[in-house]
């Protein structure tokens, strides 16, 4: 079982919102979708669960092309910043819809969430706050036991506690229930520890996708004084540097099978670390690609 996004381009006038990205989703794992503002992720998501249409290529679920495709599409249910639901219409009405629509949605299981979570049964959807109409589709999602669950900044507007409950939850709900699970969202470091695997994009186009043990595998901080941080590190790849007076911490890439001289500390690199290494250093060899053109 697995979604398949073959070649999916899409343009929104002069952006280039999607470049001929392919990936395969498969079952049983959570994913991080990482990227920075416009890269792409939205658009992915929306192209996924056929809210939008691909310029160029397409995509299928357990082998079943999803356009038009109900019996693929109820396959899979997207949590994000819209509201389906008519205006006047309440929490606890919206979850008998729910039920209605997608055969396994767990209705006690919604109230269950509903009381853990504080939402009021009797509110209208539109008069929601933003915290609470972010956990009104997190419940949602969390009751809804499609196959494929995604997630597009899923704890916008929640307090710590309330994140911290829904991330508690979603795990408790994939071991129950294993399936595949999307998570798109800028805070990295909340979600490092629950992802296995993840997706980066940048500008439209896949810069990394691969198990997260693997991606961050082999690369490191090195800290101390600058010019032993410079001598030890001559030849390696380097993806950012910070310096602060006579100090400089540097990460980069590859094993290390000598010994750090005496000044040097050794350390590993979070999720969200190597993300913004990466971005700085895509950002530094697009700078020097620009620069090389004026200068021809």
């Amino acid at each position: 079982m697995s979604i398949e996004c073959r070649e999916i381009s899409k343009r929104f006038g002069r952006t280039q919102a999607l470049d001929k990205v392919s990936l395969t989703l498969e079952s049983g794992h959570i994913y991080g979708l990482l990227g920075n503002n416009g890269a792409g992720k939205s658009t992915l998501l929306s192209i996924l669960t056929d809210r939008q249409l691909p310029d160029h290529g397409g995509v299928t679920i357990d082998d079943q092309p999803i356009r038009n495709n109900d019996r693929a599409l109820e396959k899979v249910f997207l949590v994000g910043e819209q509201n389906f639901f008519p205006d006047d219409m309440k929490v606890r009405r919206a979850f008998q819809v729910m039920a209605y629509f997608y055969p396994h949605f767990d209705l006690d299981y919604a109230l269950d969430l509903s009381r853990q979570f504080g939402l009021s049964l009797k509110k209208k959807i539109v008069n929601l706050s933003t915290g609470y109409a972010s956990i009104f589709r997190l419940v949602l999602g969390l009751s809804v036991n499609t196959p494929y669950l995604f997630f597009d900044e899923p704890v916008l507007g929640l307090d710590a506690q309330h994140r911290d409950l829904f991330y508690r939850l979603l795990v408790e709900k994939f071991i129950d229930t294993p399936c595949t699970v999307v998570l798109s969202t800028h805070l990295i470091a909340e979600v490092e520890n629950l992802i296995d695997h993840t997706i980066i994009l940048r500008e439209g186009k896949i810069l990394q996708n691969a198990p997260t043990e693997d991606l961050m595998a082999g690369t490191s901080t090195l800290s101390g004084p600058a010019g032993l941080v410079e001598e030890f590190l001559s030849g390696r790849e380097v993806l950012t540097s910070h310096s602060l007076g006579g100090l400089k911490s540097v990460t980069f890439r590859g094993a290390l099978t000598e010994p750090l001289p005496p000044g040097l500390e050794l350390g590993p690199v979070s999720l969200q670390d190597y993300f913004i290494s990466l971005q700085e250093a895509e950002d530094r060899k697009a700078a020097e690609k620009e620069a090389e053109r004026h200068a021809s």
